[in-house]
């Protein structure tokens, strides 16, 4: 890829975004510099980087659902690699990579889907998907499963998937031939799961929920595949009758396993919770205005910096935080139309 760090940065394009904007990351002062767009994909809400971070997948999030593969340059363009491929779903919101395939997660038939990779990076065949089965007692968001995030665990043996319909979280064998439900784990019901992220021990993972303001403590046994509920911790208030009503998007985990972060959509808040008593064990100590309207994403990113991609105003706002408390400090911001998802490499 060259030097220099670059930032990916989503966006809906059928809300005035541009797609793919990629920029330059100032390694003193986080700051952003654009250098390229691309707009090759149809709402990319969603982005993943190769391990090596030559190849960038999108999910276009889209009625009949598809990735797209890029080259990445050290100018920081980005070159379209292979034709774009369906995902075997509606709606996806999210894709992770693990070993040579490339998970989604598809929100609207609610299901996950694996795609084969070629050595090159580049998508070499058809998706094998599964779909899911169940509901919640939230009407309007519930009725069906809503597959919302699918992630590897550290190593790479197994996928989770995170599903707001049905208020769990299922595990699915990376290297099976065949996508194969292996165990699935109930949360609380009406929690709705959005997305989790697994603690640097590889034990202790974090739900964060969207449809309550809760993060979901978990035990992860990597030998089994299992996945155990331990507690849960609040991230924002329960909204009182006819006030806002807040929605958890993103969790993130410091690389020193000392503090764990929440974006909050509708409060537009970051929660911080310390790990100061154990990785089981989340307090709240603080919650800062995220700095921009509805925090779609949170990512980590160089020097333990923490960006935050608004969709509704339209900008991706960074944050230098404090080594003692966790606490974000805005730092700056750069706008970027109806912006999704952001991710480093």
């Amino acid at each position: 890829m060259g030097s220099g760090l670059r930032a990916h940065i989503g966006s809906f394009t059928s809300a005035g975004g541009r797609g793919i904007t990629t920029a330059a990351v100032d390694p003193a002062t986080g700051g952003l510099t654009p250098l390229s767009v691309s707009d090759a994909v149809a709402d990319p809400s969603y982005l993943a980087l190769s391990a090596d971070g030559g190849v960038l997948y999108a999910v276009s999030e889209s009625e009949r659902g598809a990735v797209q593969a890029f080259r990445t340059s050290a100018g920081g363009g980005l070159t379209v690699l292979g034709p774009a491929a369906p995902v075997g779903g509606s709606g996806p919101t999210h894709l992770s990579v693990a070993g040579r395939r490339l998970f989604t997660a598809h929100y609207t038939t609610g299901g996950v889907g694996a795609l084969p990779l070629a050595p090159d990076g580049r998508i070499s065949g058809a998706a094998t998907v599964v779909r899911h089965r169940g509901s919640g007692p939230d009407p309007d968001r519930q009725g069906g499963p809503h597959a919302h995030q699918v992630l590897p665990d550290p190593g790479g043996r197994w996928v989770l998937g995170v599903d707001l319909g049905t208020d769990s979280v299922r595990v699915y064998g990376a290297r099976d031939p065949e996508l194969r439900l292996h165990a699935e784990t109930a949360l609380s019901a009406g929690n709705g799961p959005r997305h989790l992220a697994f603690h640097p021990d590889g034990e202790a993972v974090y739900v964060l929920g969207e449809l309550r303001p809760l993060l979901t403590v978990c035990r992860w046994d990597a030998a089994a595949g299992r996945l155990e509920v331990v507690g849960e911790v609040p991230v924002a208030q329960e909204a009182a009758p006819g006030a806002v009503r807040a929605y958890p998007s993103a969790v993130v985990v410091a690389p020193d396993g000392r503090f764990v972060w929440a974006a909050v959509r509708g409060a537009d808040t970051i929660a911080v919770l310390s790990l100061a008593d154990g990785p089981l064990l989340p307090r709240p100590t603080a919650c800062v205005p995220s700095g921009g309207h509805w925090p779609r994403d949170l990512a980590l990113g160089p020097a333990g910096r923490l960006y935050a991609a608004h969709e509704r105003s339209g900008d991706v706002t960074w944050f230098d935080v404090d080594p003692a408390t966790g606490r974000p400090h805005r730092a700056g911001s750069l706008a970027v139309p109806a912006a999704t998802c952001v991710v480093f490499g």
